[in-house]
């Protein structure tokens, strides 16, 4: 890499984003020993605002003001979590991915203080999430939990949690694990309990265009296997336009034999209405599977459930 030999990483300025920055600066240190890296941590909207997301432009709130710093050359590279980079509108035009970083857990955590699992929670137990996508399954497969709106980073729910502002709590495994909190898991549900949402625990890096030698020496952490599940469970998000209040959940495998799969569902608040689909693409490329599950979705009224949910 001759242009520079120094990467300055932007990224929200919480501690799991923080803790994502340096995941990337180890893999990158371990590849290419020369380079340099510095942080550019910015706090973003959705970072300061502690209400409703769908009335701060969603999960681009996460966002904005971190793609704002690349695309003013204020950094070479931000790291961002697939999950709250908004799939209904294009990446912010002179910008790319480069690599998504090898698959984490991409399944959901009960933190309970009492070590109760999910099936064992008494009748209105309160449980701490603002996810549309949780609340919506655990109405369906647990109607006497009750939810009620948790917002700010892993850290503070825990923090509210022992505070007793709910009973128990649902965060995702690979956001406890990067902070290095997992000690607090009670129970990790399995995806038929709770299906995860589109991109979870996938780490992908962006860069501008035209950073050429950038893109080339970022590209070398990439994982071939997450970027074809990134690549079909954002495409079928594309397809469906969905919203940060949109109950879709869903993800992609890339199975041994080359094989991928994508496995989604589009819920109703309530959970009393549920549409599913599961695709197999064999070695179809990954895009058209993702099309294709969203379009099986849709056949099956998607596009009303979603468009009839306040955002």
């Amino acid at each position: 890499m001759s242009a520079s030999e120094l990467i300055r990483i932007v990224s929200r300025d919480s501690p799991m984003a923080l803790a994502q920055v340096e995941r990337v600066r180890a893999e990158l240190g371990a590849l290419h020993p020369h380079i340099r890296t510095e942080v550019v941590p910015v706090k973003t909207t959705g970072d300061k605002w502690m209400g409703d997301l769908a009335k701060v432009e969603g999960k681009g709130a996460f966002t904005k003001e971190v793609d704002a710093a690349l695309l003013a050359g204020e950094a070479d590279l931000a790291v961002h979590c697939v999950k709250d980079i908004p799939a209904d509108r294009p990446l912010p035009a002179g910008t790319m991915f480069a690599a998504f970083l090898a698959r984490d857990d991409i399944r959901d955590a009960l933190v309970h203080p009492d070590g109760l699992t999910l099936d064992e929670l008494p009748q209105g137990t309160r449980i701490g999430t603002s996810s549309v996508r949780r609340g919506a399954q655990l109405a369906a497969s647990h109607p006497h939990l009750e939810c009620v709106p948790f917002r700010g980073n892993a850290n503070r729910r825990l923090e509210k949690l022992a505070a007793g502002e709910a009973d128990a709590l649902l965060l995702a495994v690979a956001g406890l694990e990067r902070i290095g909190r997992a000690d607090v898991i009670t129970e990790i549900l399995s995806t038929e309990t709770m299906m995860p949402p589109i991109g979870a625990g996938i780490l992908a890096l962006q860069c501008r265009e035209g950073d050429t030698d950038v893109i080339e020496t970022i590209s070398d952490l990439g994982d071939p296997n997450t970027h074809r599940e990134a690549t079909a469970e954002r495409m079928f998000l594309h397809v469906l336009q969905g919203h940060c209040n949109s109950p879709i959940a869903g993800f992609a495998k890339a199975h041994r034999g080359g094989e991928l799969s994508l496995r989604a569902c589009v819920f109703t608040p309530d959970g009393k209405t549920v549409l599913n689909a599961h695709e197999w693409a064999g070695r179809l490329d990954a895009a058209t599977l993702g099309t294709s599950v969203a379009v099986a979705l849709l056949r099956q009224g998607a596009r009303e459930l979603i468009d009839d949910i306040p955002h």
